[in-house]
């Protein structure tokens, strides 16, 4: 698991890797990312946007951005939580996934909450050692 508080918002994520969905001989390796973001602060906000780096394991990135989150843009007043579920499809056996999401307050304030970098790990890939 991994875990990020920025401006009073945690984000969560737990990565798991998909083998059924999988096919390592075809360079096809699948995760789902269950993500949850709880409003930890005093101010009501709203999520707008999502900003993902994505990174293959052999170093080629790819940004993702767009509105909200599975199709909706979430308001989260102090003690909320929200909670999805998405994947993410690579040609390598291991990548990693980074982010930010874009917050509106209840004040018009725009700010970035840390979307926490987060490894895609599969049975797949070659263990190194640093």
């Amino acid at each position: 698991m991994y875990r990020a508080l920025t401006n009073g918002f945690q984000v969560t994520v737990l990565p798991n890797f998909l083998a059924e969905q999988s096919e390592p001989d075809e360079g096809r390796y699948v995760w789902s990312y269950t993500i949850e973001v709880a409003n930890l602060g005093g101010v009501t906000a709203q999520l707008m946007t999502r900003h993902w780096i994505i990174t293959d394991g052999e170093g080629r990135r790819e940004e993702v951005k767009g509105p909200g989150v599975v199709g909706e843009q979430p308001i989260l007043r102090p003690g909320d939580a929200f909670r999805y579920t998405s994947g993410c499809p690579l040609a390598t056996p291991s990548g990693i996934m980074v982010g930010t999401y874009r917050m509106v307050d209840e004040n018009g304030r725009a700010f970035d909450i840390e979307i926490p970098a987060f490894s895609l790990d599969s049975p797949f890939s070659r263990k190194v050692l640093n």
